[in-house]
């Protein structure tokens, strides 16, 4: 990092080895910076008419020498220098400005964004002599708005403040400030929720409300949410630049480990959020893909998670390390970087590749399975509905059985298949498959059509419906344009009311009969009597319509 980092063009040979000569220089630890440091920067800022900086770490070495422009001055990526919630970045700032002019907007962005030590500024004299020197440290404890401190600016001949020890004492008091909210829990992560919408604004409470649902079954802590209109969304940064750094300062003054969005962000968009904050950034799908990958139990499911996770990857997989690229010989060479890239695309292609083939295999072993079912003439009732509606708590206690059931979403993924008899003696297969959710991820569709592919031999459709979720409507719809997309719409289907013991009789009256479905409650057996009675008359009819028809269900 020792190079000098700006636009060199049009210095002279002689400023630019002054340049380079500043890199070697040493501060006391103690001062901001050292009186002939500072005099030795301002005369070359005015020589040049560029702002001019330095990089110093705690030793009071020079890191690096910053060229800026008249009214500017540009910090590198520094994720060379550790960054936590607790710590501070162990370097200290310090530029010329070419007026009398303190601290800037500008600088005290960057101090709170990239955590520095300190941020200071000289100011010069008419004549290109050093004035006072303005500084701000950030402030433990401060608001989000204003989470650093200006101090009293101080002479340049009597730079010396004992910054090694305000920084350690800042550093101490940041630690006890993410202790006491929590954050130091190992391996714990604390979540900021964004959503930016440019719709409705219920709808998009509504979608915000969800996504804290899936962050808690992710078991991540949820610090805030934040919610941002806007006519139009930045296709850049989906919101404004300005109000991404407050977010990315609030993320880190709260303790932050995670910024999920709960918009699709796509690749470009990914790319220009990361290089904006170094904090940890995911959207929606990635959380739901996250989600599945710890609740897939079986084979099949992990190979499908799996598939869906790199197929989404895929097209973001980016690095920031293009440094070794300059390594490279001859014209139209390849760097280090970018092979290393390369290669990782590469493996991700291979391993997609493999997948899909041990996938299309899965498919095929389940076709034979159905295959061995339907010569045995046994209808299938497929369980469906919203994830959480209460799908393997109603299986369970149709089929006396023990299938996973939590209160979460997505508590269950892989398809479980149970033996049910009615009183009749009329016996079926009765089937709970996974959770369908809101604008369910395409790689997840893709991905999970093994499991899918069980609802088109389907005979019967159980769809669950929570009437006690006041976004039940929504779900309805969602539902039903999931299965609409895969053709499954034609199927012969029974609206099952759930948890009816949630809410009050006349509202539950009224669903029943709006919604043309059965209410019942999953956790009380005596409740599923008619739901059974009803079942039990869609399948003779189904049998009827088979027998008069000469063919097989």
């Amino acid at each position: 990092m020792k190079e000098i980092f700006g636009n060199l063009l049009g210095l002279k040979s002689s400023q630019i080895k002054r340049l380079e000569n500043l890199s070697r220089r040493r501060v006391p630890p103690q001062a901001i910076v050292s009186h002939e440091l500072c005099r030795d920067l301002c005369a070359l800022s005015a020589e040049t008419s560029r702002q001019i900086g330095l990089l110093v770490d705690r030793s009071g070495k020079v890191v690096q020498v910053l060229m800026g422009e008249v009214d500017r001055i540009v910090i590198p990526d520094l994720k060379d220098y550790r960054l936590a919630p607790d710590r501070l970045r162990g370097l200290r700032c310090v530029h010329t400005h070419l007026a009398e002019t303190p601290l800037t907007q500008d600088d005290l962005t960057d101090l709170a964004l990239l955590r520095l030590d300190l941020m200071a500024v000289v100011t010069m004299t008419a004549t290109g002599a050093p004035a006072l020197i303005h500084w701000a440290h950030i402030l433990p404890g401060g608001s989000e708005s204003r989470p650093y401190q200006i101090m009293d600016p101080i002479p340049p001949f009597r730079p010396g403040i004992d910054c090694l020890n305000l920084i350690q004492a800042l550093e101490a008091e940041l630690a006890r400030k993410k202790s006491d909210t929590g954050g130091g829990q190992a391996g714990s992560e604390r979540a900021l929720l964004v959503s930016v919408f440019t719709g409705p604004r219920k709808d998009a409470v509504d979608s915000l409300d969800e996504l804290e649902e899936l962050t808690r079954t992710a078991n991540i802590s949820i610090i805030d949410t934040v919610l941002q209109q806007r006519k139009k969304a930045n296709p850049r940064f989906l919101m404004g630049s300005g109000k991404l750094d407050e977010l990315s300062i609030m993320a880190l003054h709260r303790g932050a480990t995670l910024i999920i969005f709960d918009q699709e962000l796509n690749p470009s968009q990914v790319r220009s959020i990361a290089d904006r904050t170094e904090i940890k950034v995911i959207d929606r799908t990635q959380l739901i893909l996250d989600i599945f990958a710890q609740r897939a139990q079986t084979r099949e499911g992990k190979l499908q998670v799996e598939l869906a996770q790199l197929k989404y990857i895929l097209p973001r997989l980016v690095t920031k390390d293009t440094a070794m690229s300059r390594l490279t010989g001859g014209i139209g060479g390849r760097g280090p970087g970018e092979t290393r890239l390369e290669i990782s695309r590469r493996r991700a292609r291979d391993r997609i590749r493999r997948l899909e083939q041990a996938v299309a295999t899965v498919q095929k072993n389940r076709s034979q399975q159905r295959s061995r079912r339907q010569k045995k003439g046994l209808p299938i009732i497929s369980i469906i509905g919203y994830t959480n509606a209460g799908k393997s708590t109603l299986l369970n206690q149709l089929t006396q059985s023990r299938v996973l059931a939590e209160n979460k979403l997505f508590a269950t993924l892989d398809p479980s298949s149970r033996r049910l008899r009615f009183p009749r003696d009329i016996e079926v297969i009765i089937t709970d498959t996974v959770g369908f959710i809101r604008d369910l991820p395409k790689e997840l569709m893709a991905a999970f059509r093994a499991t899918l592919e069980e609802l088109e031999n389907a005979d019967l459709l159980l769809h669950i419906i929570d009437i006690s979720n006041p976004r039940h409507p929504d779900q309805i719809h969602s539902v039903e344009t999931i299965l609409a997309e895969l053709n499954l719409a034609g199927i012969p289907t029974i609206r099952v009311l759930n948890k009816m013991d949630r809410v009050d009789p006349e509202t539950c009256e009224g669903l029943i009969q709006r919604l043309d479905g059965i209410a019942v409650s999953a956790l009380d057996r005596l409740s599923l009597k008619p739901l059974s009675e009803k079942m039990e008359a869609a399948v003779e009819h189904l049998y009827a319509n088979s027998a008069g028809s000469g063919g097989k269900l």
